[in-house]
């Protein structure tokens, strides 16, 4: 049986829109580059990409997506190289985790000619977007929902995969603080955490945003259960250091299991330290930090690669920590995979795609 194919048809911009932009100084998010992907699914199958002028979507507003949420995304980004050559970075682990979203939604999954292709092509015209500030690179959002105008309640049978792209810099500019929330969780056993689902960011919004009002800049998640263990920090991996020993909280079902942190362990354990992912509770955070032997705490995720955390309020209390010095885990790390993205450093994992 032959294996059906998809090309990919290109209308390029007619004139850039990056004459007179200073793409290394733009706000997070919110300038998108010249073109974008678009590959829709009726009918049981694919229909072949196309990658267009970055513009507008037409949409009926009884799509599936807007009522049921069927709607997954990623993050991913892409550097420039010392030669000046586009690089993504680890766009396979992408592509793998979009399709383990969208069947936990019950979507079908998209074909890797359809995402890795496109997404090489859609880059290769845009690399001229690409940043070369340090700390920066060019975020690459693919998002896939469902598009039928129906508000049944069932999968739906027609669905877009669209990709765009946007100049970034440092997500976080500064060292973090964070709060517990009692009130509200991110995900509990049998539901969608480990997706990444638009509703878990939308579900994650008020809790955020009532931590921003009392001076922090995110959450500090607990489980769904028992509100004892530490899963997530914001939108990222969270990694803490007692005694030398860097701890994560396990995957299971319930936490994003994140690009960044797989990478950041594989490091670790490259290097020979001790590295753990097993559950850890505020008590033991708690006690830690009381007996001088919490270190340090990080973020981690696409968006902020590597975010330090200065402060993390427990029930009324506030824990500072340390976030400068030679000895931070964190910045090691930080400096250790900008390398391999820019190619400053050999990338022996394979983990590298140039354009």
């Amino acid at each position: 049986m032959a294996t059906q194919t998809y090309p990919i048809e290109i209308k390029p911009v007619s004139e850039s829109r990056l004459r007179g932009l200073d793409i290394n100084n733009v706000p997070f998010g919110r300038l998108f580059s010249d073109h974008m992907l678009v590959a829709t699914y009726d009918e049981g199958s694919w229909n072949p990409a196309t990658i267009l002028p970055y513009g507008k979507l037409e949409m009926s507003p009884s799509i599936s997506a807007l009522h049921y949420g069927q709607a997954v995304f990623e993050g991913m980004k892409a550097y420039k190289g010392p030669a000046g050559e586009a690089l993504l970075f680890r766009p396979q682990a992408n592509f793998e985790r979009i399709n383990r979203s969208a069947a936990r939604l019950c979507m079908p999954p998209i074909p890797e000619e359809i995402f890795l292709d496109g997404l090489r092509e859609l880059v290769r015209l845009d690399a001229n977007w690409i940043p070369t500030r340090p700390g920066s690179a060019l975020y690459i959002r693919p998002i896939y929902f469902a598009t039928d105008e129906s508000i049944g309640l069932r999968p739906s049978q027609e669905y877009i995969l669209a990709i765009i792209c946007c100049p970034v810099g440092a997500y976080y500019a500064e060292p973090v603080k964070l709060t517990v929330t009692r009130e509200y969780v991110r995900a509990f056993p049998g539901g969608t955490g480990a997706a990444k689902a638009a509703g878990n960011y939308a579900a994650s919004l008020l809790a955020d945003r009532l931590a921003k009002q009392q001076g922090y800049d995110n959450v500090l998640w607990l489980d769904g259960v028992d509100q004892t263990y530490i899963e997530e920090c914001g939108t990222m991996n969270v990694f803490f250091v007692i005694d030398g020993v860097v701890i994560t909280p396990p995957l299971g079902g319930t936490i994003l299991p994140g690009i960044t942190r797989d990478s950041i362990i594989t490091l670790l354990k490259e290097q020979g330290r001790p590295v753990e992912e097993r559950r850890i509770a505020l008590t033991e955070i708690l006690a830690a930090h009381k007996q001088g032997r919490l270190q340090e705490a990080f973020g981690a995720g696409t968006a902020a690669t590597i975010a330090q955390i200065e402060t993390i309020a427990i029930d009324g209390v506030e824990l500072n920590l340390e976030v400068t010095g030679e000895g931070q885990y964190g910045a090691r790390l930080l400096k250790h995979l900008d390398e391999i993205k820019t190619g400053k450093r050999e990338d022996h994992h394979g983990w590298m795609m140039e354009v």
